[in-house]
């Protein structure tokens, strides 16, 4: 049976260095791109929300081929990316309403750093979507978003979750670790939420009752299965 999917986008298109450098960023294709294909396939509806409905930026970076497996790999990524209507005609988060659908995602890319991260209306959403009992995946960077999720108490709703997001020693090996205002595993370490770490690259998903969560791009395609399983 159809059931309809929320993925939730980030709308920044750069991300703010330490320095005041504007890295140019937004999500990050394959965490879109197999996760969409994996449930498209499966049957089920998808739609595109934005912080104010604006079209998402692709990282140009992830359509490079060393990220991709070589040539053919990031051209099967590209055509795939242009052919997804869902994700050049997104709705606003601002309209979003967490009965309208059965299951949300968040893919990553370090956009989420920049606006999901400091969203409220995006952390309302995480937080009833977490208390639902719906499906809710995450991946990546996009663990970002998780920080904006405050509770009535004034502390994190997901404090006590087990996650995987992108970890410190995969900052640091892409490069950009020094030269962040902050650290996406540290910052949800402090936040009060169990992050647990996997091999950098490989993947690592990993389920705490409702919320699925994956450490990077590899953990896309497998976190997208778990959220298949949820929704049987």
């Amino acid at each position: 049976m159809s059931k309809k999917i929320l993925f939730v986008m980030t709308g920044a298109d750069h991300w703010t260095l330490a320095d005041g450098t504007k890295h140019p960023t937004g999500f990050w294709a394959e965490e879109a791109v197999a996760p969409y294909e994996a449930l498209k396939g499966a049957g089920h509806e998808i739609t595109v929300a934005t912080p104010g409905g604006v079209v998402p930026t692709v990282d140009r970076g992830s359509l490079a081929a060393e990220v991709n497996g070589g040539e053919e790999g990031a051209k099967k990524i590209a055509d795939t990316l242009a052919s997804i209507e869902e994700i050049k005609n997104p709705i606003r988060l601002e309209d979003v309403r967490l009965e309208d659908w059965d299951a949300v995602f968040y893919p990553g890319g370090h956009g989420p750093m920049e606006d999901l991260a400091v969203d409220a209306t995006s952390g309302r959403l995480l937080t009833r979507a977490l208390e639902s009992g719906k499906p809710l995946g995450v991946v990546c960077h996009a663990p970002a978003a998780l920080l904006a999720a405050v509770g009535e108490d004034g502390g994190n709703s997901f404090k006590g979750r087990k996650i995987a997001a992108f970890t410190n020693v995969e900052e640091t090996q892409a490069g950009l670790a020094d030269r962040a205002k902050w650290l996406l595993e540290t910052r949800l370490r402090e936040a009060g939420l169990e992050v647990q770490v996997g091999e950098p690259w490989a993947p690592n998903v990993v389920v705490d009752g409702n919320l699925v969560t994956g450490q990077n791009p590899a953990s896309s395609a497998p976190l997208a299965q778990e959220l298949l399983k949820k929704l049987a």
